[in-house]
């Protein structure tokens, strides 16, 4: 008897503005994370890092799953991005820090 699983889907929000992305590796902590309903620590595409501050760097790529510990993930430092697509609005003080990233 073979083994089935029930196959989960991921929904993506576009939220550039442009195909014109400058991104860097950067390593995404796992901590204040929380778990959600599946037992995973997921950080989601769009979460400015390493805080929604003044000591923002850039915008993550794609969601990163960080359950076993930090991992690597793509931070955009410089993109046109859609603002309202965000899943946190970008606080004043991060979009001063983010001086090379453009919000519509």
């Amino acid at each position: 008897m073979p083994y089935v699983k029930q196959v989960e889907t991921a929904n993506r929000i576009n939220f550039l503005a442009s195909s014109k992305v400058q991104a860097f590796t950067y390593q995404v902590s796992d901590t204040g994370i929380t778990t959600d309903s599946n037992g995973k620590k997921i950080v989601k595409a769009g979460t400015i890092l390493p805080a929604n501050d003044a000591t923002a760097q850039g915008i993550l790529y794609k969601d990163v799953d960080v359950t076993n510990g930090p991992q690597p993930g793509s931070l955009i430092v410089e993109a046109y991005v859609l603002q309202a697509r965000l899943p946190v609005a970008p606080a004043a003080e991060a979009k001063d820090a983010l001086s090379k990233i453009t919000f519509r």
